[in-house]
């Protein structure tokens, strides 16, 4: 989640800066104007390099899922029941269609990814 809000809070002070070089280019103040393009242009690189980051990440997740040999998708009775299936599976790991990971995996629905059958 720190990478997350880092993003955040860079878009915050991007989005800042952004306003505030507009109102320097109204009022015609030129130093102000080349710090806050300076400035924009900086964190502008490290929120581009925080998001690749991110999605470097997720792709390395969605890799290690997809290389897991044995999944499917779960019933209603066992999505009901996840703690007793996560415990009769060991390294059982379920994703929801809806995150980022899921997204990712194209998933239609709650799937279990194993080491071994389940």
């Amino acid at each position: 989640m720190s990478l997350k809000n880092d993003i955040q809070q860079l878009n915050n002070r991007l989005d800042s800066c952004r306003h505030k070089l507009d109102a320097a280019k109204t009022r015609g103040d030129s130093a102000m104007i080349s710090k806050f393009t300076d400035e924009v242009e900086q964190l502008t690189k490290q929120v581009n390099s925080l998001k690749n980051k991110a999605e470097y990440e997720l792709n390395k997740e969605r890799k290690i899922l997809s290389d897991m040999p044995f999944y499917r998708e779960l019933t209603k009775a066992e999505q009901a029941d996840l703690g007793k299936l996560k415990k009769s599976v060991k390294g059982l790991v379920i994703v929801h269609p809806t995150t980022k990971i899921g997204k990712a995996l194209r998933l239609e629905a709650m799937t279990g990814f194993a080491p071994k059958p389940f």
